[in-house]
C-alpha cells in the first residue's frame, strides 16, 4: 500500500474511533484541502445540528480526543480539524516508495476484475459529428485509467446493423446512381457513403413508396438474420437486388472510415459486437420469452410491453409512456429488446459493465435496468452520461452548413497547433513540426474535452485548448518535455538517494503532489471520473514548474542534493507521462 494512502487512512481511522467513543452517528466527511494549509481535514459543520454545538467547538473537542500519531499533527480552525503530515517523514516515505515503483508509477497490480466498457457505438451510416465527440474521448480515457488500476478491460463498440438508419444507407447504395449524389468532401469511406444515406433519406421523406420499401427491407433482413440466411434477397421485386449480407458489408465500409477517425484521436477498441449477433445466437428469443412470462407483461393489439407505471411512480419523462415495449404487433423485436439481450450477454461475461451515453439516453437507461430485472439479472451497467459538445458560432462549418464532422475538428486541431509551433520554434524540420503539431493538436482537443465533468455542458474554444499556460494539454506536455530536457543533460546515478536533502518548500510540495498519483488512478477508475485525472495533472505540472523555478538541478553543487533532485525530476516525468497516456494524450520529449 502506498504511504500516501496509509497516512490518509490512519487519520480517518483515528476520526472514526473518536466518533464511536462520542456516539456520533454517520460517516465523517474528510477532504483534501486545496489551500495548502493542511493535508486532510475533517469538516465539522454537518455535526453541529446533531451535537448542538458550534462547529469550531466540535473540532476542538474531537482534537482533544484524537489518538497521537507521529505521522501527523492536528489543528482546529474555523470548524475544520486539520491534519498536517510530518513533512520530513512523509517526503521520505512517499519519495522512496514512488522511486521503487519505477516506470509502473501507478503502482496498481492486477486487480482481478473483468470490465467491459461500451462507448461510441454511433450508427454506421456516416462520419462522426462533433456533438458526440465526448463519447469516444471519455470512454477511451476510462478504459486506459482502468487498465492503469490493474483491471482486465475490454472496450466494446455495439454496432447497430439492424436499425432503420443503416437500411436507408443500404437502399441508397442499391438504388441511387453515383452521378445523382454530390461529390464526396473527403477521400474517406464514411464521407463517401454518407452521400448515399443523405440522398436516400431525402427520397424517403418525399416519397411514401421509398419509405415502404425501406421498411420492408428492414423486416426481411430481420427474418433472414433470424434463420442465418445471409444470401436471402431482402429488396422488393421491382427494386435492385439486395441480399442480407450486403447490410453488414455496408456497415463495415462505413466503420472503416470511422475507425480511421478514432485512430487519429488515439481511440482504439478491442471488439465490435453486431446487433444481429443476439438474433443469430438465440439471446433475443431468450429475453422475449422471459419478458413474456413477467407479471408486468401486457398485450396491446398484439404488441407486448412491460407495464412500469407502478414502478416509475412520479419518475421518468412525461414525453414517454412508462412502458418497455419489446415486440411489435407483428411479433418483431425492437432495438431496445436487442439492446436488452446484448446487455444480458455482456453482464454474464464481466465483473463490471460501464456504458458511456449521451444525456438523451437517461430515460431509456432506466427502462433497460427495469427490464434486466425482469429477465433475472442481478447486476446492472454503470452509466456515465455526458452533455454534448458545442462550438462557438462561426468557428467552423461544412460547405452544407448542416453538421460539423469530427474529421473537420481533427484537421483544425492539427492546423492550429502547427501555427502555434511555428510561432515558437523556427529550428525544427518539417517532419518535427508535423509530429509536434499532431501531438499538441490532438492532445489539446482530448484534454479540453476530458477536463470538464461529463455531465456538465461545454463549449469547445481553441484559445483555451491550445494555451501553453493553465489548464491545458500543451501546459502539461511542455512540463513533461522540460523534465525530459533536464534528464537528457543529467547524469543518472546509482545507489541510495538521501530524500532528506529535499528541504525546500517547492520540493516537498512536488513530492506531495506526485504521491497522490496512484490513489488518483484508483479513484478515477472506481468512480468513472476521468476529469479528476485531468485536473490532477494540471496541479502536478504547476508543482513541477514551481520546483524548476526555485531549485537548480544540474547546477546544484551538493552532489547528494543534486542526485535527489534529478530523481525527483525523473519521478515527475514518469507521473506526467503515465497520466497523459491514461488520457490518451502523447507525452513529447521535446516541444
Amino acid at each position: 500500500m502506498d504511504p500516501s494512502q496509509e497516512y490518509s487512512d490512519s487519520f480517518q481511522k483515528a476520526v472514526v474511533d473518536v466518533f464511536a467513543r462520542l456516539g456520533i452517528t454517520g460517516d465523517p466527511i474528510i477532504e483534501a484541502p486545496r489551500s495548502g494549509e493542511a493535508d486532510r481535514c475533517l469538516v465539522c459543520f454537518p455535526l453541529a445540528k446533531e451535537l448542538e454545538e458550534r462547529p469550531d467547538d466540535i473540532s476542538r473537542r474531537i482534537e482533544k480526543e484524537m489518538a497521537v500519531d507521529p505521522r501527523w499533527s492536528l489543528s482546529s480552525q474555523g470548524g475544520y480539524l486539520n491534519c498536517i503530515f510530518d513533512d520530513e517523514r512523509y517526503v521520505r516515505d512517499c519519495a522512496s516508495h514512488l522511486w521503487e515503483l519505477g516506470e509502473d508509477i501507478s503502482e496498481n497490480k492486477r486487480a482481478g476484475e473483468k470490465l467491459i466498457v461500451e462507448h461510441t457505438s454511433a450508427n454506421p451510416n456516416g462520419p462522426f459529428h462533433v456533438g458526440r465527440a465526448r463519447n469516444p474521448i471519455i470512454g477511451d480515457s476510462l478504459v486506459r485509467l482502468m487498465r492503469c488500476a490493474g483491471h482486465d478491460v475490454e472496450a466494446q463498440y455495439w454496432i447497430n446493423d439492424m436499425g432503420k438508419q443503416v437500411m436507408i444507407l443500404v437502399w441508397g447504395l442499391a438504388n441511387i446512381p453515383e452521378d445523382e449524389v454530390p461529390p464526396s468532401e473527403r477521400d474517406k469511406r464514411d464521407h463517401d457513403l454518407v452521400r448515399f444515406y443523405q440522398a436516400a433519406n431525402g427520397r424517403m421523406e418525399a416519397e411514401e413508396k421509398v419509405q415502404q420499401e425501406i421498411n420492408s427491407m428492414l423486416k426481411r433482413y430481420e427474418e433472414a438474420v433470424a434463420v442465418g440466411d445471409h444470401d436471402r434477397i431482402i429488396s422488393d421485386p421491382d427494386s435492385n437486388v439486395v441480399r442480407a449480407r450486403e447490410v453488414r458489408t455496408a456497415c463495415d465500409l462505413v466503420l472503416e472510415g470511422m475507425k480511421e477517425s478514432l485512430g487519429r484521436l488515439n481511440v482504439f477498441l478491442d471488439s465490435f459486437v453486431y446487433e444481429s449477433k443476439v438474433v443469430e445466437d438465440g439471446s433475443l428469443t431468450d429475453v422475449i420469452v422471459k419478458l413474456s412470462r413477467s407479471p408486468l407483461c401486457r398485450d396491446e393489439d398484439g404488441a407486448k410491453y412491460l407495464d412500469l407505471e407502478d414502478i416509475i411512480k412520479g419518475g421518468g419523462d412525461d414525453r414517454f409512456k412508462k412502458r418497455f415495449v419489446f415486440t411489435r404487433s407483428d411479433g418483431s423485436a425492437l432495438y431496445t429488446t436487442r439492446d436488452l439481450a446484448y446487455h444480458k450477454w455482456k453482464l454474464d461475461r464481466c465483473t463490471r459493465a460501464v456504458n458511456v451515453l449521451g444525456e438523451d439516453h437517461r430515460y431509456q437507461s432506466t427502462l433497460l435496468k427495469l427490464a434486466l430485472k425482469e429477465v433475472g439479472s442481478e447486476r446492472f451497467p454503470e452509466v456515465v452520461f455526458y452533455s454534448f459538445v458545442s462550438l462557438p458560432e462561426g468557428k467552423m462549418s461544412t460547405r452544407r452548413g448542416l453538421v460539423v464532422y469530427l474529421d473537420d475538428l481533427l484537421d483544425d486541431a492539427v492546423d492550429r497547433a502547427r501555427a502555434e509551433v511555428l510561432k515558437r520554434r523556427d529550428d525544427l524540420s518539417d517532419s518535427e513540426v508535423e509530429g509536434i503539431s499532431r501531438t499538441v493538436g490532438i492532445g489539446a482537443l482530448r484534454f479540453n474535452v476530458i477536463k470538464v465533468q461529463a455531465e456538465k455542458k461545454m463549449t469547445f474554444r481553441w484559445e483555451d485548448a491550445l494555451s501553453f499556460e493553465g489548464s491545458s494539454a500543451p501546459f502539461i506536455q511542455y512540463s513533461h518535455a522540460r523534465a525530459c530536457s533536464i534528464l537528457s543533460r543529467a547524469e543518472m546515478e546509482k545507489g541510495e538517494i538521501d530524500w532528506g536533502k529535499l528541504v525546500e518548500g517547492s520540493e516537498k510540495g512536488l513530492v506531495k503532489t506526485l504521491s497522490r498519483f496512484p490513489g488518483m488512478v484508483r479513484m478515477c477508475a472506481t468512480e468513472n471520473k476521468p476529469h479528476l485525472m485531468a485536473n490532477y495533472l494540471v496541479d502536478c505540472a504547476s508543482s513541477f514548474n514551481e520546483f524548476y523555478r526555485d531549485c537548480p538541478v544540474i547546477s546544484e553543487e551538493d552532489p547528494e542534493r543534486r542526485w535527489a533532485r534529478i530523481a525527483l525530476v525523473e519521478m515527475t516525468r514518469r507521473v506526467l507521462g503515465k497520466g497523459l497516456w491514461a488520457l490518451g494524450i502523447d507525452a513529447p520529449e521535446k516541444m
